[in-house]
């Protein structure tokens, strides 16, 4: 088993201490969210994916009950890690599974950042585990979904009282940059925004075109095509 880091930022995720875990972003546990706009958590979740990819950050995949029950993952979250093969599992609690498992110390990496399906059960239960387990467990708020906002809420509080940390996709994928000086990622990352950050990226839009003087987006030189 691989070792697991040290946290050496004082708290903060990077690109070199984090890996992304995405459990269950499957089509009929998506039919019973009812605590965020569907079409909004898929965007958040493919976001906070191309930011992982963008920043090189190790992400795990993992279904449960495909092909019985719950339907293959989303094909825009499988579109971002293409041949990449989802880890397959039976229990709702994917640490029980060895194989998760082993992706997950295979990393050697300390922080866990999950997004999944639903937050009281499929995403809860293996923080707990993992929180046990010492590692340091960021729960991204909004690329989960819950059953109610009661549900989700509650789930949200159980992991924070053991220990886990909140966040949201915006502010995720910004501590991966963390400083704007560094511009080997500047362009894709703002592009990532452009196309899934809501005001934030008209917000960068408006910044290029208007402050800048750059061209429209269709014809921005600016935004590296992925």
């Amino acid at each position: 088993m691989a070792n697991i880091l040290q946290d050496t930022d004082g708290g903060l995720i990077t690109a070199d201490n984090s890996v992304v875990v995405f459990i269950d972003h499957q089509p009929q546990m998506t039919f019973g969210v009812a605590n965020i706009e569907r079409q909004q958590l898929v965007n958040n979740v493919v976001m906070l994916a191309k930011g992982a990819k963008e920043f090189d950050v190790p992400a795990i995949l993992t279904a449960v009950e495909t092909e019985s029950f719950s339907g293959y993952i989303w094909p825009q979250l499988m579109d971002v890690f293409p041949g990449q093969q989802p880890i397959e599992r039976t229990s709702m609690n994917s640490w029980d599974d060895p194989a998760f498992r082993k992706a997950v110390k295979a990393t050697g990496r300390k922080n866990i950042i999950i997004a999944g399906l639903w937050t009281e059960v499929c995403v809860t239960w293996p923080a707990l585990n993992m929180l046990n387990e010492g590692y340091n467990i960021y729960i991204v708020e909004d690329a989960c979904g819950a059953t109610s906002p009661l549900a989700h809420e509650a789930a949200i509080r159980r992991c924070v009282q053991a220990g886990a940390v909140p966040m949201t996709t915006i502010a995720t994928v910004l501590e991966f940059q963390r400083d704007w000086a560094n511009r080997e990622h500047y362009d894709a990352l703002l592009n990532i925004f452009r196309e899934h950050g809501g005001a934030y990226g008209d917000g960068i839009d408006y910044a290029y075109t208007m402050v800048h003087k750059a061209p429209q987006a269709a014809k921005n030189p600016h935004v590296i095509e992925k």
